[in-house]
């Protein structure tokens, strides 16, 4: 059976995916690889527009408008008396050598780079990473020196988005095979409950196909940029109520014998 047709059964019939229990858990694994990459594409799609915007108009603002700053053993040190804030209509770059902002101050933007105190920031589509210009190992680099950086990074921005949409995707693989892991531990209370057969292995398999209708609710979300409030709590009760009626379709253990 195709990967496509056993995700559009998943999507409603808890009888399917009771009998997917008896395929090779080979195919639950490579669902679950599968799944994965479903619900990294939108956030890939979206990393990847908005680290070129942010990358075109740092350049721009870091050429035509960020005042001289410039960096001696990991502190930051300008003539402005006060942060300096650069609004563009794909990014927003920070300056701050008065140790007024914090990285908490920059994750309130949706794409943003922030040259603060001691640290340098960027935020891409909401998520935030900031590193200490300490770590960077460079003595001394000014405003010019960023500038000639976007330059060199927007050629290998290829090589970026390669390796980052493979990290992102290894993270996603991670996060959804303990996923799970969890609820075929789950499924076991739930099989000794309704007094059920399966093993530990069917258990896992069920849950595969039950993480199937969050993972693709929650992927439309993310592709048309909606914020779903409780997400965590509304993913977990989805998956689990599949898995409960899922598993409430196996013969009973009379049935059974």
């Amino acid at each position: 059976m195709i990967m496509w047709k056993r995700l559009l059964q998943s999507l409603y019939s808890p009888v399917h995916i009771a009998r997917f229990r008896f395929h090779p858990i080979g195919k639950a694994i490579s669902y679950v690889f599968f799944l994965s990459l479903i619900a990294t594409l939108p956030i890939a799609i979206y990393f990847i527009i908005s680290i070129n915007k942010t990358i075109d108009s740092t350049r721009e603002l870091l050429s035509e408008e960020l005042p001289p700053f410039e960096v001696v053993d990991g502190i930051l040190t300008s003539d402005e008396k006060k942060p300096i804030e650069l609004i563009h209509p794909d990014v927003t770059i920070l300056l701050d050598s008065t140790g007024t902002l914090t990285t908490d101050d920059v994750a309130r933007y949706t794409n943003a780079v922030a040259f603060l105190k001691e640290d340098f920031s960027l935020v891409v589509n909401g998520h935030v990473q900031s590193y200490p210009y300490a770590v960077m190992q460079v003595d001394r680099f000014t405003n010019k020196d960023v500038y000639e950086f976007t330059r060199t990074l927007q050629s290998l921005l290829p090589i970026v988005i390669s390796l980052s949409f493979f990290v992102l995707y290894f993270f996603t693989c991670t996060s959804k095979f303990l996923y799970v892991t969890v609820l075929a531990f789950i499924g076991l209370i739930f099989r000794g409950t309704l007094n059920k057969r399966g093993t530990y292995r069917h258990m896992w398999s069920i849950s595969a196909y039950s993480i199937t209708l969050s993972t693709i609710f929650f992927t439309i979300m993310e592709s048309l940029q909606i914020v779903v409030p409780y997400a965590v709590a509304l993913d977990w009760f989805v998956s689990v109520t599949i898995l409960f009626a899922s598993i409430k379709e196996l013969p009973s253990m009379k049935e059974a014998g």
